[in-house]
Parts: C-alpha cells; sequence; structure tokens
C-alpha cells in the first residue's frame, strides 16, 4: 500500500502532524512519498520517497492532506480522473472536510484493515465562454460568478435552456452538496448532506425582496450569461482560485463533474455529527 502526503506547512502543528504521519504510516508498512521540494524537512526520514505528486497520485491508494479545507480542496484537484482515494487531516481552523483530527493519528493503521467509510463526492464541471475561446475547469466546492468591480451585476440563468430568471446582485454561487458548508452555507443557502447529488444556486447579495437558494438535479446543464452593460465585469471563481473574467453576453456553463473524488473518514462520524461538532459553536 502507498501513501502520498499533502502538507500545507503554514497551517500551526502541520510538520509536526506530518512527521508523526510519517512514522505512524511506517510501522504501518505502509510506503510514504511525498513532494521533493521537502526534501530538508523529511531528511531524517530515510523510507520516504521523493516525487512528485502529479506521477506519484496515479499509482498510490490514497493522498493524505494535511492542514485546512483549503489544503483539501488544492489537494483534490490532483486526483481528478484517478481512483485513488483522498484522506484529510485537520490542522487548520475548521477542517469540515476533514476525515482525521491531528490528535486521532493512531486511527492510521487502519487503513491496511479497511477499517473505515468511503464517501463519493460529486464535482461540477464548468465551461468559460470567453473571447478567447472555452476553457473547462472542475470544482469540489463550489463556481462563483460575481461583480468583478463595486457595481452591481445583471444576468440570465438558464437550466436545459429554459429561463429560469433574471437577476440583479454582487453574484451568484453554483455548489455541490460539499460546497453548501462552504461559500454557499454564508451566503444563506442550505445544509445538503454530500452524498446526495444536485447542484445548489444561491444569490450573493441580490437587490430583490425575495431570494431563495435553488435545487437543481445533477443531471441538469446550467447556462448564466452575463448581461451587464460595459467591459469585464464578472469574475469567475472556481473552488476560489483560477479567476477568468467575463463580459457583456458572454456566459458559463455548469454540470455535473466527470468524475466523482472518494473521501475516507476513519473515525465513522456522521455527516450530521461533524456539522454540530465544528459549526454550531462559536470558532476559537
Amino acid at each position: 500500500m502507498k501513501a502520498v502526503l499533502y502538507p500545507n506547512f503554514q497551517k500551526k502543528n502541520a510538520l509536526s502532524c506530518a512527521m508523526e504521519v510519517c512514522d505512524v504510516l511506517d510501522r504501518s508498512g505502509i510506503q510514504v512519498s511525498i513532494s521533493a521540494q521537502y526534501r530538508r524537512e523529511f531528511s531524517g526520514k530515510p523510507f520516504v520517497l521523493f516525487e512528485d505528486i502529479c506521477d506519484s497520485v496515479k499509482n498510490s491508494d490514497i493522498v493524505i492532506a494535511i492542514g485546512g479545507d483549503g489544503t483539501i480542496l488544492r489537494c483534490a484537484k490532483f486526483l481528478i480522473g484517478t481512483d485513488t482515494k483522498l484522506l484529510g487531516i485537520n490542522t487548520g481552523t475548521l477542517g469540515f472536510m476533514a476525515g482525521l483530527e491531528a490528535d486521532e493519528l493512531n486511527k492510521l493503521s487502519q487503513l491496511t484493515t479497511g477499517e473505515y467509510d468511503i464517501s463519493e463526492r460529486m464535482t461540477i464541471d464548468v465551461v468559460i465562454h470567453g473571447r478567447d475561446g472555452d476553457k473547462i475547469f472542475t470544482a469540489l466546492n463550489e463556481v462563483s460568478a460575481r461583480s468583478g468591480s463595486f457595481r452591481i451585476s445583471d444576468f440570465e440563468v438558464y437550466s436545459d435552456g429554459y429561463l429560469i430568471g433574471k437577476y440583479r446582485a454582487d453574484g451568484v454561487l453554483f455548489s455541490t452538496p460539499s460546497g453548501s458548508t462552504a461559500y454557499a452555507l454564508s451566503a444563506g443557502g442550505p445544509v445538503i448532506e454530500p452524498d446526495l447529488e444536485c447542484i445548489e444556486m444561491t444569490l450573493i447579495c441580490p437587490h430583490s425582496l425575495f431570494s431563495r437558494a435553488t435545487l437543481f438535479s445533477a443531471d441538469r446543464k446550467l447556462k448564466l450569461v452575463d448581461r451587464t452593460a460595459g467591459g469585464k465585469s464578472i469574475v469567475v471563481s472556481v473552488d476560489g482560485e483560477l479567476d477568468e473574467y467575463i463580459g457583456e453576453n458572454e456566459s458559463i456553463e455548469i454540470m455535473r463533474g466527470r468524475n466523482n473524488l472518494k473521501f475516507v473518514n476513519l473515525v465513522g462520524n456522521s455527516f450530521h455529527e461533524s456539522l454540530c461538532r465544528k459549526m454550531c459553536k462559536p470558532i476559537k
């Protein structure tokens, strides 16, 4: 069995956590690899292999992301299109997507016995139709289309070619169930169990007396058309990264992603247990 580490050493205690993870995996007979950029930090671990993560994820059983939710999101991009599983270890503030906390590392030995749960998470693909041609990206959490300035945006949303509505707002979010507890939750959207398959649409600060999040079947093809007069007025972000601009009469399409991702949960907590433990109390 082979595991790849993907640490974020900007997070407090991530380095010490990664060192302990290496030792637990090695004692369990699991081969460990990590990017060569961390050769200095892991020079005292002679059993660690140094490989490019783009190559190592393709022939590994699991990738272990050590950090917060942002770390897990960035790590997930490398797994798209593979059958490799993802385990997040939380050393951040919330770590809602993590399947293990930093004080539960002894449970890593269960990877060799199969004593863990797998949660398949859907993704969404976005096609950006701009003046420079089409660009395709994949999101695990959400695609946001929001004003690129302090101006309010005008846009239309279609579902399978049918006009859903014409909106004035700071923007709109198209989220997976996994992303329902991220930006969409802060924008007033509902909490959705991650095992469900649907696409959530949540307006960001709409200029309206009535606005509610809308859930679409995962098989719908959604389209947003920018109707804001002027230049490039809407910026499109994929999981908070990869900003691309569209302008008047340009559009994006959102649909079910071509690939699901497999998340590992070693502690057996249900989604609602994790939700209450991490989000039903003030963050210190």
